[in-house]
């Protein structure tokens, strides 16, 4: 048997739009009220001028009763659709790009933290902000000017057509060029700079953050210069790409006007010869006249809609990239459960377990071996590199091991869901984070559900508590982002007490006492020890009495793994 052909991938803005339509409900009154709004706008202005015609023939006041209230009508529509038009787009847009950021996050969260370096942190931040922005033009300012623009211009050719055959053919002619032809043109310019608009965009955000970040690193060494020249240069990158895209933009406007202008002295000549020859009234002339001039309100912003898709595409394709990625580790098809907590501290056993980070690459984790018992505290050492950071990111499945056993609780790691496993083996890792927010929120992340008595109870045991409540803020002080507020000790208290919130049956700590004096190492050390006794623990350290106070001490040398004591 043959294989089942696969599916076509969509294209990426294809699938922009179906994560976005089923917010249709919101979004199609919107593009309703623009159209309204519109339309109500050529009709007052064609309306007006039949009024005005009509009334320099001195007519009976009923002759024109109708156009009066007609041209009140529409001048009070025109605002309030308008205004509808804004409210209804804004509230639905946003709402829909409310969701789309979220399921971008959610295709993002399987990625961390073995798969994002991928993507560097100004570019992923880029993707996650401005390019999710780009849904909200590719809606507010492509979607909504378009079907506006269209439905004027079917009017309008509609209304042409019914007063003089020859004028509506000529107007809907010049309307379907300046509407169809000008874009289009200005999509096949701008589609290269888009792209390199949005690449250079992400460029610049990402050594603004090299820049920022690492700004000591870069005095140090005197690269500081350099670093500032580059980020000057994407700069000026971008005012160019910015440059030429207003410019094409521009001249495209300008072309809608000659259009706008030959339609209405086409019309009009065409007019004026059906008025002499009696085929058109004096009144019939000036609605045509009038018409053809205003029916290219509507299309004054498609130059602009096209350059804003061209940006959109860039956007999409950057997104589809980001969900497209495969995570390191995917879960299993029926992911079997892990035993509760409530059974009790569980243990770890580790069998001929291989690592390797890139299928060519060398083994980081060789033929490791380890048991870790149920209540007991395992300490494990090794020099920079030796594969320590590799076994703990298997142990809480970032990432996959090519071959050998995980089980815990007797469950083997394979078969459980990796949200499932960061539940019963978590706690504090070197890449752990202190979020630019209150100090309740940061330890909150642990355990979104803790109540006030269980958070105090955690920073209590942290020995951090009292620090809380000297502050003039307390639990809704603001900390700097990564903890940058704050000295090296209380942010690793703080981390220590997120862990020990999140109660996990077996608790993880990598280095926690790095980078801090010996004194406030000391401390730290002894509420971890503390907090650990009786605790299934693996403990990664270099700290002469954390290796005293294990149970067990295990070293770890290019991947292999033997016993220190």
């Amino acid at each position: 048997m043959t294989a089942p052909a696969a599916r076509p991938v969509p294209r990426p803005t294809v699938r922009l739009l179906r994560y976005l339509l089923p917010h249709w409900r919101r979004l199609l009154p919107a593009v309703l009220a623009a159209a309204g709004s519109e339309l109500s706008g050529a009709a007052l202005m064609a309306t007006a001028a039949w009024l005005i015609t009509r009334a320099a023939e001195q007519p009976p006041i009923s002759a024109v009763a109708v156009a009066v209230v007609a041209v009140r009508a529409l001048a009070l529509g025109r605002g309030t659709l308008r205004y509808a038009d804004r409210l209804l787009g804004h509230d639905g847009v946003l709402r829909a790009v409310a969701g789309f950021r979220a399921r971008v996050y959610e295709a993002l969260v399987p990625l961390a933290p073995a798969g994002t370096p991928a993507f560097r942190g100004g570019d992923l931040l880029t993707r996650l902000v401005d390019d999710v922005d780009a849904a909200q033009d590719l809606l507010l300012r492509v979607v909504v000017p378009v079907t506006a623009a269209a439905l004027v211009a079917a009017a309008a050719t509609g209304t042409a057509l019914a007063l003089l055959p020859a004028a509506g053919l000529l107007l809907g002619a010049l309307l379907a060029v300046a509407g169809l032809l000008v874009p289009a043109l200005v999509l096949a310019l701008s589609r290269r700079t888009g792209r390199a608009e949005k690449a250079a965009r992400a460029e610049l955000a990402a050594l603004t953050v090299d820049l920022t970040a690492g700004a000591a690193d870069l005095a140090a060494y005197g690269a500081r210069d350099r670093a500032q020249q580059r980020t000057r240069a994407a700069a000026a990158r971008i005012a160019a790409l910015e440059r030429r895209a207003a410019l094409t933009t521009s001249l495209a406007s300008a072309a809608v006007l000659l259009f706008q202008a030959a339609a209405t002295v086409g019309a009009t000549w065409l007019g004026l010869r059906a008025h002499a020859d009696g085929r058109l009234p004096a009144a019939g002339l000036t609605v045509l006249a009038v018409l053809a001039l205003v029916s290219f309100d509507a299309l004054a912003a498609l130059p602009a809609a096209a350059g804003r898709l061209t940006g959109v595409w860039a956007s999409a394709r950057r997104l589809a990239d980001l969900m497209d990625t495969p995570p390191p580790v995917t879960d299993p098809a029926d992911p079997l459960p892990l035993p509760p907590a409530a059974d009790g501290p569980l243990g770890v056993e580790i069998t001929g377990l291989r690592v390797r980070h890139r299928p060519d690459g060398p083994a980081a984790l060789d033929g490791v071996s380890l048991r870790l018992p149920p209540g007991r505290r395992v300490a494990l050492v090794g020099a920079s590199g030796s594969g320590k950071s590799t076994l703990i990111a298997a142990l809480m499945r970032f990432v996959p091991y090519e071959s050998g056993s995980i089980r815990v609780g007797g469950r083997e790691l394979r078969d459980c869901a990796g949200a499932d496993v960061r539940r019963v083996i978590t706690g504090m890792t070197q890449d752990a984070h202190v979020f630019h927010t209150t100090i309740r929120a940061n330890l909150r992340l642990a355990r979104p559900d803790a109540t006030d008595g269980e958070l105090r109870e955690a920073a209590r045991r942290a020995r951090l508590l009292d620090w809380i409540e000297s502050l003039p803020g307390g639990w809704e002080t603001m900390l700097g982002g990564d903890g940058a507020t704050v000295s090296g000790g209380q942010r690793q208290r703080l981390l220590l007490a997120r862990a020990l919130l999140a109660d996990p049956p077996v608790l993880v700590l990598d280095e926690p006492t790095e980078g801090l004096d010996p004194d406030t190492a000391a401390a730290v050390l002894a509420d971890i020890l503390d907090a650990t006794r009786g605790r299934t623990t693996l403990l990664v350290t270099h700290d002469h009495t954390a290796l005293t106070a294990a149970d067990a001490v295990l070293t770890l040398t290019a991947g292999r793994l033997a016993p220190a004591r």
